[in-house]
């Protein structure tokens, strides 16, 4: 006969490791069941990016940080790329789940917080991955662009993921209507995005354009990526590593918090 399950012991044990890694799965096979708008829409947008910035500009624009403009443009397409996508995964998947009424098949099962929170965040950093994976091969084979550091881009991709993905999951339990879910994303998530050294270095700007750049997170993001690809940056990655992961920490915190007290996910 089993002995009886004392309060307060889960089930499950401390961790719930199955339940955690199916969230992940679920996560992961959502967006890849939709692998035509996951996975080549950001390739095609990124050869897009780069083919009118080609044409438009072409050999007229010298070197940037002392590369060639396409070759400085690559990181940040591919690191815009991967904040957009680690973004829209945990904000549509919240917000769907809300607008139909579903959100009660997730908060119901023997998952604490913190697993839900590593679930849905596991599932943006797989997504924010294999997009980087894809416009990273992209880059190689049509511009040539390699890997000065390798592993300066896993770390810069992964916490960048890890943030969006804890952003999107903020905008996904805030919105109540996809309306509001796409404000979030054109007015706060794109602006920062392209204003934060994506197409341009920093040093280019105004003195009070430069330190709002330094106050952006997201250009401490693209910043470690560029110089992990092309050997060159705007700022020292250890200075992005320690300002990101703070972002990180603070992000993930909130998420926690409304997860656990179940903000505007309870009725």
């Amino acid at each position: 006969m089993a002995e009886p399950i004392q309060m307060g012991v889960r089930r499950f044990g401390r961790v719930n490791w199955l339940g955690t890694w199916t969230l992940m799965r679920r996560e992961v096979s959502r967006f890849m069941n939709v692998w035509s708008q996951t996975v080549m829409a950001p390739l095609i947008n990124a050869g897009l990016f780069l083919m009118i910035f080609t044409i438009a500009i072409g050999g007229q624009r010298g070197d940037v940080m002392g590369v060639p403009f396409m070759v400085f443009l690559a990181p940040g397409i591919l690191t815009m790329t991967v904040i957009q996508n680690a973004f829209a995964n945990t904000s549509s998947s919240l917000a769907s789940a809300k607008v139909q009424g579903n959100i009660v098949d997730t908060l119901m099962p023997p998952l604490s917080a913190a697993e839900l929170v590593t679930g849905y965040i596991g599932g943006a950093v797989a997504r924010g991955a294999l997009v980087a994976i894809v416009i990273a091969v992209g880059s190689a084979v049509f511009l040539g662009v390699g890997m000065q550091n390798p592993l300066w881009v896993i770390v810069f991709v992964l916490l960048g993921s890890v943030l969006m993905g804890g952003l999107g999951m903020i905008a996904g339990i805030y919105a109540n209507k996809f309306d509001q879910l796409s404000a979030i994303s054109n007015f706060l998530v794109t602006p920062l995005a392209f204003l934060s050294g994506t197409f341009y270095s920093i040093e280019a700007l105004p003195p009070l354009m430069q330190a709002m750049s330094h106050a952006n997170p997201f250009f401490y993001i693209i910043d470690g990526v560029r110089f992990g690809m092309i050997g060159v940056s705007d700022s020292s990655p250890w200075l992005g590593l320690s300002v990101v992961g703070t972002a990180c920490v603070v992000v993930l915190g909130i998420c926690l918090r409304w997860m656990r007290t179940g903000y505007r996910l309870k009725a």
